[in-house]
């Protein structure tokens, strides 16, 4: 967690305070809380317009002032280490708009999931529409057919970006309207399949079921980024999460840890000590202040074991900065 620099007489009255009463919690003294300014709305106009331009309905998270819509490969079929798994489990793509802190513009921010074909056709797209690629990389090992993600942003007025996106995709198969239903044999919701009371307990959370699997969504409330203008929030991409699909007894786990440059090596420590794959670490974002990296991983096993491994590396998220490089 980054701390405020304080100044001597600062230090000495924080000092002071935790010498004397002993209890106060030293984050609180050092204003570790960070102090966001309000996004304005978006106005039912623009979500309309949006909505209108992507070609389907999305959601509108209110408290973030973030209008999100899911761009889900439900054409494709994957398997993780020769096992089926659904594309909820990590293969569901997004595209994120929300205005500047400032009301003046609006910032796009993407996450697509393509097929190794499908990535330059895309770059080439996107950025004939105005938009930039963030990040280019993998997510997963031992998945079938190989699936990589690209990471789009861009900045202007909210429908301006939501036409440029939709033209930017209109030929691949990340449009809405290319995508089509799936009618295969229904499958057990991931709230059938798991023990979700169990699993809460030990992750410290409340997850979401998403077909057969079942997802945890944690922000970094404890941290305010900047990219573009806006204020980066859990439903603009600044989140860890863990998705499981299987069985309680027989589990996958796929995720990802959003982290300050201090917390990656912690984190990828605690992962390996979980029996976890880190599998990716890299850049979501251009511009970000601070800097945030994330870091992908795997795992196999029963779902409470994989679930344990996931809260004990968001236990480190927060942890103040400390001087873990080995002198040689």
């Amino acid at each position: 967690m980054r701390f405020a620099k304080l100044n001597r007489r600062q230090a000495l009255f924080a000092t002071a305070l935790v010498g004397t009463a002993g209890l106060m919690d030293m984050k609180s003294v050092l204003g570790a809380v960070p102090q966001r300014v309000k996004t304005p709305p978006l106005t039912t106009a623009e979500i309309a317009a949006i909505e209108s331009a992507l070609g389907k309905k999305g959601m509108y998270h209110e408290d973030q002032a973030v209008h999100s819509t899911s761009l889900p490969r439900n054409d494709l079929k994957i398997s993780v280490k020769g096992e089926p798994v659904p594309i909820p489990f990590g293969f569901g793509g997004w595209v994120a708009i929300k205005k500047t802190t400032d009301g003046k513009s609006a910032v796009l921010m993407s996450d697509t999931v393509l097929l190794q074909e499908e990535v330059n056709p895309l770059i080439s797209a996107a950025q004939t529409s105005g938009l930039e690629v963030s990040a280019l990389h993998n997510h997963f090992f031992y998945e079938e057919p190989r699936i990589f993600y690209m990471h789009l942003h861009g900045i202007g007025a909210p429908a301006d970006l939501a036409k440029r996106y939709a033209a930017a995709v209109k030929d691949s198969m990340l449009y809405p309207g290319n995508q089509h239903k799936t009618a295969g044999t229904p499958q057990q919701p991931g709230n059938e399949l798991f023990d979700i009371a169990k699993l809460d307990a030990l992750v410290k959370e409340h997850g979401t079921v998403n077909g057969p699997t079942y997802k945890y969504t944690v922000g970094r409330d404890n941290l305010k980024v900047m990219a573009m203008g806006a204020d980066m929030t859990t439903a603009m991409g600044l989140n860890s999460w863990a998705s499981l699909a299987g069985s309680q007894e027989k589990a996958h786990i796929a995720g990802d840890i959003a982290m300050l440059e201090h917390e990656v090596n912690p984190v990828i420590n605690t992962l390996r000590e979980n029996n976890l794959e880190v599998v990716a670490v890299h850049n979501h974002m251009l511009g970000d202040e601070p800097r945030i990296f994330f870091l992908h991983y795997y795992g196999q096993g029963p779902a409470t074991q994989l679930a344990q491994g996931f809260r004990a590396a968001l236990d480190i998220l927060g942890q103040q900065k400390t001087n873990s490089m080995k002198k040689h």
